[in-house]
């Protein structure tokens, strides 16, 4: 009686194996480890539509207008702060006054309703995130928000995770730069940027990792 399967087909069995236990472990990887660092889980680099279609490029970029003057608590709150619409009428009660794409704006000032911004940037409610500190320590906007000046739209650029941020309380003095420089969207670290780190860490009482990098600093 003649053969139903060829000797070949042992070798096809075992490379079918083995390629479906090497399936089944990339499909777990990718599920657990890839998928949650993707720029899609993340919603990193994603436009989300805003009531008014503002631009950062235009105002921080091209007009120079620093993020305090919208931002205005990002030195002494946990939050930065959203701008109320008297902010944005400052000046555009005069230019632009009959622009259409404005007309959001000028409804809110008529109105008092303050107008409802879709969030960016939105933290779990189990994280405990801090922006004055952040500032006070020398840590600079674009470090976690990216080169706002440069963004007609702003996206989201950090993934937020809890990996993110540690990589960053590990070893602080990779960020650092002065106090003076933190709200300078162009600023480029030195080359000696580690030995700027390591005196700033020093000079604006930095604590160290092991206390940065515990749960309840974040978690509380």
């Amino acid at each position: 009686m003649g053969q139903i399967f060829s000797k070949s087909s042992n070798s096809i069995a075992r490379a079918s194996i083995v390629g479906s236990a090497a399936l089944t472990v990339f499909a777990i990887y990718y599920i657990f480890l890839g998928m949650p660092r993707s720029s899609y889980w993340n919603q990193t680099n994603l436009i989300k539509l805003q009531p008014v279609q503002f631009s950062h490029k235009h105002h921080v970029g091209d007009d120079g207008i620093d993020c305090r003057y919208c931002h205005t608590s990002v030195e002494s709150g946990s939050s930065a702060g959203m701008p109320p619409t008297k902010t944005c009428m400052n000046c555009h009660s005069q230019l632009f006054n009959t622009a259409s794409y404005l007309a959001p704006i000028r409804d809110s000032w008529k109105s008092g309703i303050p107008i409802h911004w879709t969030r960016i940037y939105d933290l779990p409610d189990y994280v405990y995130f801090n922006h004055s500190i952040h500032i006070a320590k020398g840590v600079g906007c674009a470090t976690c928000h990216g080169r706002v000046d440069q963004m007609p739209l702003i996206t989201e650029v950090s993934s937020l995770q809890m990996e993110w941020c540690i990589q960053c309380h590990r070893a602080p003095e990779k960020y650092l730069r002065p106090r003076s420089q933190v709200f300078n969207m162009a600023y480029t670290p030195p080359a000696n940027q580690m030995q700027l780190g390591l005196e700033l860490k020093k000079k604006y009482n930095v604590l160290g990792s092991d206390v940065l990098t515990s749960c309840s600093t974040c978690h509380r």
